[in-house]
């Protein structure tokens, strides 16, 4: 190698977002490529080693992958048909509650769909054009899931204005009561079907330090967000039929129809801006809100042997994959394998990067 004695290059792909290597070859390309000039190294690269952080698709992985896959086609399939179903009954009884439901159901429905194709491309290995995958995928799709369903929203909101402003229209009670009914139960089945019992179901941002994200949190992952957006569409769900009741019982208060147009379409704005937030830091390579760039300087700088930390950068692939570059300066009298060793076994331990590069400097 033309520059063994300045710089010594260790190229293992880590591969925690889908394709697979046998950790015997990924080690064994390791200890060769160590073995080629490791007498006097200034600069030093390191990417994970795959042998560290084998995905296996055997086993109990495998099966949780599996359930994963099902639970979110029954549910994409079960609000597809819903979807369809409510928007045909919100027409028939000239409800735009229903219909504004039928738009969050939408946001359901596109979110389960997302997950089903990126879990779908988590096994698609990189290429020589497209070096990470098709991570991104999963994040494009989500834009334009939310765009679409930002559309659909504000034209049931124009409808609702126009519809208090001239007051000229009349809403089928008791279709509107069997529709949202019917509402109120599928929700429940879908509930049901995505729940995972011995999991929490609540949004955590805190740092998750000691954990590395593999494909099996990511599909965990997936069936929670579709069941905090199905208990979303529940209560939403709940709220239709009570209109549906006060309109069915008193005619006369059929302005609760737009009015609950307006507060649910603020029910899906106020789901979808933190996706839409979540979004643009990814497409725009953001520091991933689970990260504090100062407490990894921190930590790095704790090394013994580093002296100085700088060209540190993060960025995620995806929702659920971050990863880490850094070049560190060492000490003279420091041995830059084992800075390089201790470094990586920091990130490794103490913060859920999938991928880590890092470069030792004298």
């Amino acid at each position: 190698m033309e520059l063994s004695e300045k710089q010594q290059l260790i190229e293992n792909h880590h591969q925690p977002l889908g394709w697979t290597r046998s950790p015997q070859e990924t080690c064994s390309d390791s200890a060769s490529q160590l073995s080629e000039g490791a007498s006097d190294v200034g600069d030093l690269w390191w990417s994970d080693q795959l042998c560290q952080q084998t995905v296996s698709t055997s086993g109990p992985e495998s099966d949780a992958r599996r359930r994963a896959r099902r639970k979110l086609c029954i549910a994409c399939a079960m609000s597809l048909v819903f979807m369809t179903g409510e928007l045909i009954g919100g027409y028939a009884a000239h409800s735009l509650a229903i219909m504004t439901d039928a738009a969050h159901l939408l946001t359901d429905f596109g979110s389960i769909a997302i997950s089903l194709f990126s879990l779908w491309l988590s096994s698609r290995p990189p290429t020589d054009a497209m070096t990470f995958g098709w991570q991104r995928a999963e994040i494009l799709g989500m834009l334009l899931s939310v765009v679409s369903i930002w559309a659909v929203t504000a034209a049931l909101v124009l409808s609702a204005i126009q519809r208090l402003v001239h007051g000229d229209y009349d809403v089928d009670g008791h279709i509107m009561l069997i529709t949202s009914g019917c509402a109120v139960g599928v929700n429940i089945l879908m509930v049901l079907v995505l729940h995972q019992s011995g999991v929490s179901h609540g949004h955590s941002h805190a740092p998750h330090q000691h954990q590395r994200p593999g494909r099996c949190d990511h599909e965990n992952a997936s069936v929670r967000a579709a069941f905090v957006h199905v208990l979303g569409d529940l209560v939403q769900s709940v709220g239709v039929l009570l209109a549906a009741a006060i309109i069915q019982f008193w005619p006369e208060y059929k302005a609760a129809d737009p009015i609950c147009t307006f507060l649910f379409s603020a029910l899906v704005l106020g789901t979808t801006v933190p996706v839409t937030k979540d979004v643009f830091r990814i497409l725009m390579e953001g520091t991933p809100r689970d990260v504090r760039v100062h407490s990894v300087r921190t930590q790095l700088l704790s090394v013994s042997g580093v002296t100085d930390v700088h060209s540190l950068h993060v960025w995620s692939l995806n929702m659920t994959h971050a990863l880490l570059s850094v070049h560190v300066t060492a000490e003279e009298e420091a041995d830059a394998q084992t800075v390089l060793t201790n470094v990586t076994n920091l990130l490794r331990s103490e913060f859920s990067f999938s991928g880590v590069t890092v470069q030792v400097e004298r």
